[in-house]
């Protein structure tokens, strides 16, 4: 079972999932082996399913962030699961409840990437776009 120390390690690796053992284990009170296989524990368990990158996009060239709720063409469902595993422009789908099917996150490089996306996609179904201005939290102005 998950107890507060293993609450508190995933609270350490979630704040920054590169901090070494040492380090996890100064603020634990535990050896850095105890912290390693507690560590092995969660992943084993599934608790912690992986570790993933936060990516400045406007570094990579994508000035623009989108989302996008998407309200699918009756019978196309399927088809369109497997069409948006196209689109690399898309960091994150999800499939919703409500009067649209899926909320995506999307980088774009300017506005007419923009367009040239929403064009693809309205073959798909009915998009309503919505730019991110900021991420509260990291850029909350």
């Amino acid at each position: 079972m998950i107890d507060n120390t293993d609450r508190k390690i995933i609270e350490l690796l979630k704040a920054n999932s590169k901090t070494s053992f040492a380090e996890i284990s100064k603020k634990v009170a535990l050896s850095p082996s105890s912290v390693r296989e507690r560590i092995n524990k969660l992943e084993d368990i599934g608790v912690i399913k992986g570790y993933s990158l936060d990516i400045d996009q406007a570094l990579l060239g994508n000035s623009l962030e989108v989302f996008i709720l998407l309200k699918v063409f009756t019978g196309k469902l399927q088809y369109v699961i497997l069409e948006l595993n196209k689109y690399p422009e898309i960091l994150n789908a999800y499939r919703i409840t409500g009067p649209h099917n899926f909320h995506l996150r999307v980088a774009l490089r300017d506005q007419l990437h923009l367009q040239q996306f929403i064009d693809k996609l309205i073959t798909l179904g009915e998009p309503t776009t919505h730019l991110i201005l900021s991420e509260l939290g990291s850029n909350p102005g």
